[in-house]
This record gives structure tokens, sequence and C-alpha cells, in this order.
């Protein structure tokens, strides 16, 4: 299977590495010409919870030089979306299918506007990964990944896909309800990402100062609220144990968030809070905390000039 993943970010690359044990064709596709020759020339290296390993990988700015693929990840940030899917048009032809396993709500829709919602998978990963170079990675956590169509349904040709996971050591599930999975993740986002980001907090420390907590459960009780309004059922009985349960999962972890703004690069607040905002507001619920989390993000992505 020729499989090919746009995005050398954490992710991106932890699954390039841990796909390329399998021997199947693994392809990075890199919208920076410079990178994808380093990855090519040098590989990446891995640290972390699956130990210290290298791998070679195949990379390319040039999606042409790959023709057809049988899959592609996209896993670039939510912003890039539109971007990234112009740049694998070539890649994908009747019998690809795109998964996408991004931050955020809307980027399925994006995707199936332009390939059809018939070929584009929705997915949530729990794998944590952090970029600490251009081509190194720590594998900050492990955890499954469950993928479905929209439409709830799972095509026999899923089944390689998962085979070929399971064969590089990852833990992958259907859903038929993926829409359920992917506003559960956003709701867990909702309220972790964005108050990471203010505080400068790891997950872990936010449920340990009492004023940090109650923003978080009030980030969170709103976006349930949104939920249920929409009718949308979420996976998890008590959404707000969930996302203190993933704060102390995940307690050393630096949200995706909080790495960008440390960085003083744009975020993904537009496709996580904003989202809850947007929503609401169409179904009109107030939505005080989110909206907050939301200009504050904003200001601090816009003032990263005026910063010290």
């Amino acid at each position: 299977m020729k499989i090919a993943i746009v995005g050398p970010g954490a992710l991106g690359l932890l699954l390039a590495g841990l796909l390329s044990k399998t021997k199947e064709d693994i392809w990075i596709l890199d919208k920076d010409k410079e990178r994808a020759g380093l990855i090519s020339r040098n590989g990446i290296r891995v640290e972390g919870v699956s130990g210290s390993w290298e791998a070679s990988l195949k990379a390319t700015h040039e999606a042409q030089k790959l023709e057809k693929a049988d899959l592609v990840i996209i896993t670039v940030k939510a912003y890039d979306t539109k971007s990234a899917v112009s740049r694998c048009k070539s890649l994908v032809g009747p019998d690809t299918y795109v998964l996408t396993l991004q931050n955020g709500v809307g980027n399925v829709e994006i995707i199936s506007e332009e390939f059809g919602e018939e070929r584009v998978l929705g997915g949530v990963t729990n794998m944590g990964a952090t970029l600490i170079g251009p081509s190194k990675v720590r594998h900050a956590g492990k955890g499954e990944t469950v993928i479905g169509r929209m439409d709830g349904k799972l095509p026999v040709e899923m089944k390689r896909i998962r085979d070929i996971f399971t064969k590089a050591g990852l833990d992958l599930k259907f859903s038929r309800d993926i829409k359920s999975l992917l506003w559960s993740k956003l709701v867990i986002n909702a309220g972790i990402n964005a108050l990471t980001a203010v505080t400068r907090l790891p997950n872990g420390k936010l449920i340990e100062f009492e004023g940090a907590r109650k923003v978080l459960r009030d980030a969170v009780t709103e976006a349930v609220r949104v939920a249920k309004r929409k009718r949308i059922k979420l996976a998890y009985d008590d959404p707000l144990a969930k996302v203190e349960a993933v704060c102390e999962a995940t307690s050393t972890n630096i949200s995706s968030m909080l790495q960008d703004v440390l960085k003083k690069k744009r975020t993904e607040i537009d496709f996580i809070n904003a989202v809850i905002v947007r929503q609401a507001h169409e179904v009109r619920i107030p939505v005080p905390v989110n909206t907050l989390l939301t200009d504050l993000v904003k200001t601090i992505e816009s003032s990263y000039n005026a910063q010290k």
C-alpha cells in the first residue's frame, strides 16, 4: 500500500516512522523543499514511550512524483487544511481514501468538498507527539486511533488500513459514529488547549489550581450544552470527568496550542473554542468562557511582536 502523509509535524513524522516498519511504501509530502530533503537524507529520530529509534523515510515537496496513493493521511494544522488538499490533489484517485487526524471540527467537511464524502475518513488519535527538531520527535504517549466515515459505513477496504496500522504497533479501531468522537475530542480540547496557552501551564497543572480548574469546567460545560442542543451524542457519560482524567493522564504534556504560542506561531483556536462559539451562536446559547478564551488566544497571537 502506498501511504502519503501530508504534513511533517510531530504526529505526521511519528506516524510515518511507525508505519515505515511495515515495509509498505510510505511517503512524506512536505510544502518545504529543504525540510523534505533533510528528512529524505537523514531520516527521523524518535524518543519516548516507544524507545529511542531511527527510521529512514522518503519525503518530497512535489506531489506529482508520487502518482496515486492508496491512503493519504492529513496531519497539518487545521488552518492549513485547504492548502494541503490543494497540494495533494494529484495523489487522490477513485480508490484513494483520505484520512484526517487533525484537531478541531470542520476538517472532514473541507476535505469532502474536494474529494467527496465517500473518500474521506475522519479520525481521532490519543497518541501524544512533540516535535523537538525538524526531524526529531518525542513519542509522548501511546493511545488508540479511531477512524470512520461520516455516513457510518465501513467499506471492506478499511480492514486493510487497520491491518497495516496493527502491523506498525498502532491500535486502530473503527466507529460508525465518527462525528460523536470528533465532537467529544473537541470538548476535551476546548477545555484544555486554550487554557494552557493562556496560563502557560502543562495539562496536569490545570486541575491543580482552583482558578484554572473552574475555567476548564465552565468551558467544558458550555461545549457540552452546545453539543446537546445540536443533538450530538458525546462518547462519554461524564465529559467533565473525562477532560480532568485526560489532564491527569497527560500531566506533563505541553498542548499543541501552548507549543504554538511558545514558538509564536498561529494556533488552531478557530477550529476549537471558536467552533463552540460559532455553533453556540447558531443555536442561541451563551458561551462567555469559550468566547473569552478565544479572544485571549487571538490577542496573544496578534501581539507576538509586542511581547517580551
